[in-house]
Formats: C-alpha cells, sequence, structure tokens
C-alpha cells in the first residue's frame, strides 16, 4: 500500500476523534459552559448535521481544485474548527466551532476515498479505502479513550487542542505524501451529479443509512443499556466503547480484504449477521460477557459494510465519483441521526433500553433487502444487454471494387 494512505489515515484519526470524543466530556462542556446536559448535547447534533450538509457543500466547492489541494483545505478547515472550539469563550462559540470542523468529515472521507482507490490497483482498491478508514476506526479505540481522559484529568480544552495538532499532523502528510494528481478535465458539477441518476448509486446509499443506522440504534444508547440492564458501572462503558471499537477495526480490515473480490455476497453476509446479532443483543444485554461479545460483533459486522458500500458507491458512480462518494459519507451520519432519533421513541414510549436493538435489527434487515433487489436488478441489466447485443446483425460486407 502507498505511504499516501498513511496521511489520510493519520486525518482520519483525527476526524474520528473529534466526532466521538465529546460524547465522554458532556458533562466537563456543559459545566464549564453553565448549560444542561440536553444542551451540550447540540454538539453532537450539530457536527452529525455538519456532515451530512458539509459533505456536499464542500464537494462542489472543490470541484475546481485538484483533490489534493483539496484535502490540505479540507484539513485547514478542520484545524480552525477545533482551535475554535478549544478557546471558545461561550458555547454558541465552541457550537460554531464544531460545526466548522463537521464541514471538513464528509468532503474529506468522500475525496479521500476516491483518492485511495487511484493510488492502487483496480483489485486493491476496496482494501486502500479500508486502510484510510482505519484511522477512523483506530481512533475509536485509542484517540477516544486518551481524549476522554485527557479532557476529565487537565481540562476539555486541552482535548481540543490535541485534535488540532493531529490535524496539523494530517495537514502536512497530505502535502508531503499524497501525489498531485492533475484535476480531471471535462469533469464539471453536471457530471458529479448525474451519479445520482443511477439507481444503483441511490440503492448503495440508503444500504449505507439504513445499515450502519442499524449499528448506532444499539451504540448511542449503550451507557444506559450497560448500566440499567447488563449490571455494569458506569466507569466500564468506556473499556466497552473500547471492544466495540477493535470490532470495527477488525470488520474495517475484513470488508476491505473481500470487498474487492466478493463484494455482495460480503454485503449479505455481514447485513444478514448484523440483523441476527441485533435482534439477540436485547437478550444477551442481560449478562456482562454476552453483552460485551456482542459489541464486538456490532462494531465489527456494523463496520465490515463500510469497505464495500464506499467501494460500490465508487464503482456506479464511474467518470463522476468524488460527490457521490462524499454524500454517502453524510449518509452514514444520517443514519446515525435517523436511529438515534427512532431508538429514542421505543425508549419514551416504555418498551425499555433495550427496545432500540430491535431498531437497529429492522434497519439492517432492511439494507440487507435493498442490497438483494440491487444485485438482482444488476443481473437484469447485464441480461438485458447480452440480449441485445446477440440480436445486433453483422455489419455487411463491404462488395469489392471492380476494376
Amino acid at each position: 500500500m502507498p505511504l499516501a494512505l498513511l496521511a489520510l489515515a493519520i486525518g482520519a484519526f483525527g476526524i474520528g476523534t473529534t466526532e466521538f470524543v465529546i460524547m465522554g466530556l458532556l458533562p466537563e462542556v456543559a459545566a464549564d459552559f453553565q448549560v444542561s446536559i440536553p444542551t451540550a448535547g447540540f454538539l453532537v447534533t450539530g457536527y452529525a448535521l455538519g456532515v451530512v450538509l458539509g459533505a456536499p457543500l464542500m464537494t462542489v466547492l472543490g470541484t475546481r481544485v485538484t483533490r489534493k489541494r483539496m484535502l490540505m483545505i479540507l484539513m485547514g478547515l478542520f484545524v480552525i474548527g477545533n482551535v475554535v472550539s478549544a478557546t471558545a469563550p461561550v458555547f454558541g462559540v465552541m457550537l460554531a466551532g464544531r460545526v466548522i470542523a463537521s464541514l471538513a468529515h464528509g468532503a474529506f472521507f468522500g475525496i479521500g476515498s476516491v483518492v485511495a482507490a487511484d493510488l492502487v490497483a483496480p483489485h486493491k482498491k476496496a482494501g486502500a479505502i479500508a486502510m484510510m478508514f482505519t484511522g477512523l476506526t483506530v481512533a475509536n479505540v485509542v484517540g477516544v479513550p486518551l481524549g476522554t481522559y485527557i479532557g476529565q484529568s487537565v481540562g476539555w480544552r486541552a482535548t481540543f487542542f490535541g485534535v488540532a495538532a493531529l490535524g496539523v499532523i494530517g495537514l502536512l502528510g497530505v502535502a508531503r505524501l499524497v501525489p498531485d494528481q492533475p484535476r480531471a478535465e471535462g469533469v464539471r458539477l453536471r457530471h458529479e451529479l448525474a451519479a445520482f441518476r443511477n439507481v444503483q448509486v441511490l440503492l448503495a446509499m440508503a444500504m449505507t443509512v439504513l445499515g450502519f443506522g442499524g449499528v448506532f440504534a444499539a451504540i448511542t444508547y449503550i451507557t444506559p443499556m450497560m448500566t440499567e440492564i447488563a449490571g455494569y458501572s458506569a466507569s466500564s462503558v468506556t473499556w466497552l466503547l473500547v471492544l466495540f471499537g477493535l470490532g470495527m477495526v477488525g470488520g474495517n480490515l475484513l470488508g476491505g480484504k473481500f470487498a474487492d473480490r466478493h463484494l455482495m455476497p460480503l454485503l449479505y453476509v455481514s447485513l444478514g449477521a448484523l440483523a441476527v446479532v441485533l435482534s439477540l443483543f436485547t437478550l444477551t444485554a442481560h449478562n456482562k460477557i454476552a453483552a460485551a461479545v456482542t459489541i464486538v460483533l456490532i462494531g465489527g459486522l456494523g463496520f465490515a459494510t463500510v469497505p464495500p458500500l464506499q467501494k460500490r458507491v465508487l464503482d456506479q458512480a464511474a467518470g463522476a465519483p468524488t460527490l457521490a462518494s462524499a454524500v454517502n459519507i453524510g449518509a452514514f451520519n444520517l443514519g446515525n441521526a435517523l436511529s438515534a432519533w427512532l431508538g429514542g421513541i421505543v425508549i419514551a414510549a416504555g418498551l425499555g433500553y433495550t427496545a432500540p436493538n430491535w431498531v437497529g435489527a429492522v434497519l439492517a434487515a432492511s439494507a440487507l433487502v435493498l442490497a438483494v433487489v440491487s444485485s438482482a436488478l444488476e443481473r437484469r441489466t447485464a441480461t438485458r444487454s447480452r440480449l441485445v447485443a446477440a440480436h445486433i446483425p453483422e455489419p455487411a460486407a463491404v462488395p469489392a471494387a471492380r476494376h
């Protein structure tokens, strides 16, 4: 794998850390700004919405520059957003800093996926994408626990200064290691938008929303589920999330390894198994050991879908993949927001803290149905093309000239 993937992975590590570390620092931030925990929760919601909106916006703005230059601009924006958060005098300014940082998220992963795929041979594209996303998964194992510890020990502002420093390292890595490929000639915004007329692109994005939404339906409410149902102490939740992160790392690497050769079968297996495991989580959540094992499996199966879904979008939007790739990253966050909302509804309805697991199972099963439909449509299109080709008459022979 090219060394340039390391620079992309470092950027992904910083982005993943800043996205998730705030969840462990909400009490400290709320106390510092003298706001309620629900109000501080807007720092999570605002970031997620910023990713959804920023992915297409920043990608469109970057169509006139090279991908390397746009990646550098995005990392610079990420650094600025985290510095604003770290130095914020009032809550509103910190929220603005979170939104600024989030604008870089979707476009960085979207454009980075295209760059990573272009750096390797065609049969290694999914592996290259997975290598970049390893930075995001490792962030949940190392960056988030470490950032939470620093924030609780030294102060939450130190955590965001540290994340900004990671952004600087990522920026320098991109500048130094990523090749400066020329901007594709003839590719304009209308070409990028044309990808969304492809039903296979839309189906892949819908699978992203539903499949990854299934994961976060359960993980969003993991703290009350583990403390109230499984009997863990509140301090143990951090290590349970580390287990979730380890599952993410393993699933991401396995997804990258097999997606290049068996993309659709991999989606069938991972989405089907995810639906089953989420269903079982309503039972295993009552036992500490079984719950911990289930959390690892949810992380692994959930992230095993990331490289194949991202590659599926790139393949189906070939010729103008940048915007579609970035929007698909926004789809992951849309799935997070949708599933968290649905999970909150079933809990508020009095169905208990394990009820979001059923929501997740339904979402994952729905994504599996879409995968089957997508594959069936693809086979039908291929069959139709072969039949049409078989009925094309041979061109008439040109009669020899008479002398």
